[in-house]
Order: C-alpha cells, then structure tokens, then sequence
C-alpha cells in the first residue's frame, strides 16, 4: 500500500467512525490488526463464553487460532469434525454467549452495516442475545452508501465467498450473481444495521489493512 493509499484509507475510516459513533455503534480505528486483536483480548475475560460468526477476517488476523489456547469456552460451529446437529446446538448456544465476534460485509461512510447471510445466525447474532459483539472489519470494506454496499457484496464478496467455500452455485463459476435458487446459495438474509440494536452493545473495529472479502 502507497503513502496516498493509506492517507485516503484513513480519511474514509474517519468519516466511518465519526457517523458509526453518531449512529450509538461503539466504532475504532486500528493501524494495525495486532493492535485490534490485543485490544479484543483486554476485553474477554478469563472464563467467558465468546461466540464465533465464521469470518475470514477473523481468522487472517490469527483470533481463531488464538482462541483455542485461551482460558474461555470457545464457541465454534465451524469446528472441525462437528456433525451437523452438534455444529446447529452450537449456533444456537451462541445467542447466550458472553461475547460474539465476526465481521461485517460491509461498513458504510454513514454509519451503517451491511451483512448478506445464508441461514441467519451470524446476522441474528449482531443484532439480538450475545451481551457483547465485536466485528472487526479491514478498511477495505468501507464504502459510500448502502447502495455501493449493495453492489459490492453482489459483484465482489459473494462470489469470492462462494468460491472460497467450495459451493456448486453459479456464481462460483461464472464470477457473476444470477440470483439463483441453488440449494448452497448464501444471499439469503440481507440485513442492514442502521443504528445499533437498543439491547445490544457492538463494537466496530475497523483495521488500517486489506482484510476479509
């Protein structure tokens, strides 16, 4: 990344922060995922149950990893080896949890967060049941309005994901949306979180780096 790269970055991020702020979101800004990352973990306590949304994002900046070696009770339908039934108990508990991290799809220069989600627990979770949520998102998910939001994830976030997770949907192919009614299609719930939840309490770190889709 250039100088001017950076210096544009960081004015788009400033202008996110300010309105997320406005919009009730508490909303920082990190020059570094290292520094995010420690601050996440002066926040969990010892013993808490922290929630896991599936997030590149997340596991670029090595917290998956991390999670496993620290004195919590990790939560993470992902997990390897899980049946389906063990990894759907495990999205449920995580409405109770202590804490829920993920990312977002999309961060908007008014304040606003945009998700696409295939079966709803990682948007249900931002918005209702977690004490506290942490979504940490790389500038370069920054954009000017939902609109732009909207075309982005279409044109760009959901294909890559498709491809990323391996599903047979069209658009893993041809790089293009279809809207298709695939059985693994992902853009079921569209969800734009316009002011923070009154019962919930959400953090938005935004990192200085390329990070996530």
């Amino acid at each position: 990344m250039t100088q001017f790269h950076q210096w544009f970055q960081e004015l788009q991020a400033e202008r996110a922060i300010k309105a997320l702020k406005k919009n009730n979101f508490d909303a920082r800004f990190f020059p570094k995922a290292s520094e995010a990352v420690e601050e996440v973990w002066k926040m969990i306590p010892e013993g808490s149950t922290v929630g896991y949304g599936g997030s590149l994002t997340l596991n670029q900046i090595g917290f998956l990893e991390e999670a496993q070696k620290r004195p919590i009770q990790f939560l993470n339908p992902f997990a390897k080896g899980l049946s389906p039934e063990e990894g759907e108990k495990i999205r449920r508990q995580i409405f109770s949890a202590d804490f829920f991290l993920s990312s977002s799809n999309a961060v908007t220069e008014d304040g606003k967060l945009y998700n696409i989600d295939a079966t709803g627990n990682r948007v249900g979770a931002m918005i209702y049941g977690p004490k506290k949520v942490i979504l940490i998102c790389g500038a370069n998910k920054i954009v000017k309005d939902i609109a732009e939001a909207q075309k982005k994830v279409k044109e760009w976030t959901a294909p890559m994901n498709v491809k990323r997770l391996g599903y047979k949907n069209p658009c893993g192919q041809t790089g293009e949306c279809s809207d298709c009614a695939s059985a693994d299609r992902i853009c079921n719930a569209y969800v734009i979180l316009a002011k923070k939840p009154r019962r919930t309490d959400i953090s938005v770190f935004i990192i200085g780096e390329f990070l996530g889709l």
